[in-house]
């Protein structure tokens, strides 16, 4: 089973990112989790309808193609000013269209997120639920926030990924994760 994790940040020594590659680390066995680099969000054009006609541009082509092919998509949200950040935002909005063809669309996803802050990015992670639910997505489990992260990962985060990731692999699987 593949997850593809997508990083909200698009900062070098991002928190986020970091919490992904840890969760690659505590994926259970037969589970792949691949990075889909920043970048792939850094290089989107911003959004309109005029996306949704013609030819694709190729940064939206591939976050379509790369989202598309996952089995589950785990997100790890930052939180910029309580919410999202921008460019996460775009990336579901180039995503979810045209409608009735997005990739997300009835995709199983999953969202964490670590900040510095007390909180782990909430508000962020609550709000990027909605996102995806409106975008279509099948959002499942409980948000993980990974508070102090700039002190590093405890069990608790550990254990917040390792139930994250099981979480997303029955949902995605049902029949694989009964037998």
């Amino acid at each position: 089973m593949k997850i593809l994790a997508v990083s909200g940040s698009l900062r070098a020594d991002s928190y986020n990112t970091s919490l992904l590659r840890a969760a690659s680390e505590a994926a259970p066995e037969g589970v792949d989790v691949e990075l889909f680099e920043p970048s792939g969000i850094a290089d989107l054009p911003l959004y309109d309808q005029d996306l949704d006609t013609g030819d694709v541009p190729e940064p939206a082509a591939h976050l379509r193609e790369a989202w598309g092919s996952a089995d589950a998509i785990l997100f790890a949200t930052p939180e910029y000013n309580g919410s999202v950040p921008g460019g996460l935002k775009n990336a579901v909005d180039c995503d979810s269209r045209p409608k009735g063809e997005a990739a997300i669309l009835n995709a199983t996803v999953g969202v964490i997120g670590a900040s510095q802050g007390e909180f782990g990015g909430l508000w962020a992670q609550q709000e990027l639920r909605r996102i995806l639910g409106i975008a279509g997505a099948r959002v499942v489990g409980e948000p993980v926030p990974v508070s102090r992260v700039h002190e590093g990962l405890d069990e608790a985060a550990y254990e917040g990924l390792r139930t994250a990731l099981e979480t997303l692999v029955q949902a995605a699987d049902p029949v694989a994760t009964a037998a």
